[in-house]
């Protein structure tokens, strides 16, 4: 992708490429089975019976194809047994293990690079997030956009709950993001969107730590110039378990990616540049 090309899907290529008599083979009445509109990736670590009412609300409101990735570090996680009972009743949900390394963000990284289908919602085990709202964030992404927000910040979203501080400091970079780098949405640092598979697999992950991809991603859409979109969420905080969120030790990690979003315009292979030389900086230190 060059400067002022459009950004176009893959898999709207292949699709448009594909003779019709692919898509649908000769001598068959009944429609093939419906493709995968969305892959569900939710990183856990030590949820245990707590994923189960989190599986129940995904599968019952989400209305698209699609799979559910409940990505977890180790083997002996004690969230994997309760994926596979429920894996047994809906084939749509499968443990997954993340050889990629611990941590969120390397439990994201590795579901968004194993989806399946073309688009990618990350959402957590806590329910915190709506999940009425992944298709809905699942059919921005299939109109164009290439990362889609669920915004607890803008007019109908709130947030109910959670650490005041943490609070206040992402409703601030959410909104200095919005209106001084025009970043698309004003929840930035939310974990609840939807992405482009293909955009991702392009622009790459570099997030490691924690809970920062959202911004990554959203930071490198804006750098792009590609579309990013909206829709307001109620975030509720959760009601069991204990937050793994590290604010003090991920800080430095959001902050990078809060100053990437204020810059000039980059093509693919001028960000591809910058990573190579971000990385071989950190690799040094």
């Amino acid at each position: 992708m060059q400067p002022g090309e459009a950004y176009v899907p893959a898999a709207w290529v292949a699709q448009a490429a594909t003779p019709a008599a692919e898509q649908w083979p000769a001598g068959r009445h009944a429609a093939p089975e419906p493709a995968l509109a969305v892959s569900v990736v939710i990183p856990v670590h030590n949820e245990g019976e707590n994923i189960l009412p989190c599986l129940t609300r995904i599968l019952r409101e989400v209305h698209l194809p699609c799979e559910v990735l409940v990505v977890h570090d180790t083997p002996d996680d004690d969230t994997v047994p309760y994926v596979r009972m429920k894996a047994e009743t809906d084939p749509r949900v499968r443990a997954v293990l993340n050889t990629y390394g611990r941590g969120p963000a390397q439990a994201i990284r590795y579901g968004i690079e194993h989806a399946a289908a073309p688009v990618a919602v990350v959402t957590m085990a806590d329910g915190s997030d709506d999940p009425c709202q992944i298709d809905d964030l699942a059919r921005l992404v299939e109109r164009g956009v290439v990362v889609a927000a669920a915004s607890r910040y803008m007019p109908g979203g709130q947030q109910v709950g959670g650490p005041a501080l943490k609070r206040h400091m992402s409703r601030l970079a959410g909104r200095t993001l919005k209106r001084f780098a025009r970043i698309g949405t004003r929840d930035a640092t939310n974990s609840f969107k939807a992405y482009s598979t293909d955009f991702v697999r392009q622009v790459g992950i570099d997030s490691r730590a924690g809970f920062e991809i959202g911004l990554e991603l959203t930071a490198k859409a804006r750098r792009l110039r590609l579309p990013v979109a909206e829709i307001p969420t109620i975030w509720l905080d959760r009601a069991f378990g204990v937050s793994t969120f590290k604010m003090r030790e991920w800080l430095p990690a959001y902050l990078r990616w809060y100053r990437f979003a204020y810059g000039r315009r980059l093509s693919l292979v001028k960000l591809t540049a910058k990573r190579a030389r971000l990385n071989r900086r950190k690799h040094q230190h």
